[in-house]
């Protein structure tokens, strides 16, 4: 049984609302997933060559933003752990990002932008 704490009822906790739970969080991590994807294939999102995602778009803004704070924590955890720049884990995490987006994605390569091909 759970208790809840400054409550005088015990409930009891079952399998079924743990599997629930962890159900809905792997939902909720395929979603932003395919939110992204959606995003570039639509061309409200693109790539830059620092590693950061720019809405192109003004809709897609909250969501640049979000995935760029994502991604700046991870470069920033990279770069502290290394001892180098975080404009270098930027850049190098970008050429792995261009590499692997599909065919149609607005890229930004030297200043211009075109879609990979």
């Amino acid at each position: 049984m759970r208790c809840i704490p400054n409550m005088k009822t015990c409930e009891p906790m079952s399998a079924i609302t743990g599997i629930i739970f962890l159900t809905l969080m792997l939902c909720t991590t395929q979603t932003a997933a395919g939110t992204l994807e959606d995003l570039r294939a639509s061309g409200a999102i693109g790539e830059r060559y620092d590693g950061y995602a720019v809405a192109k778009e003004p809709g897609a803004q909250a969501d640049a933003d979000e995935i760029n704070a994502k991604r700046r924590a991870i470069y920033q955890e990279k770069a502290a752990a290394q001892n180098v720049p975080i404009e270098q884990v930027g850049k190098v995490y970008a050429e792995e990002i261009i590499r692997k987006v599909p065919a149609g994605t607005w890229i930004q390569l030297n200043g211009q932008w075109q879609q990979k091909e």
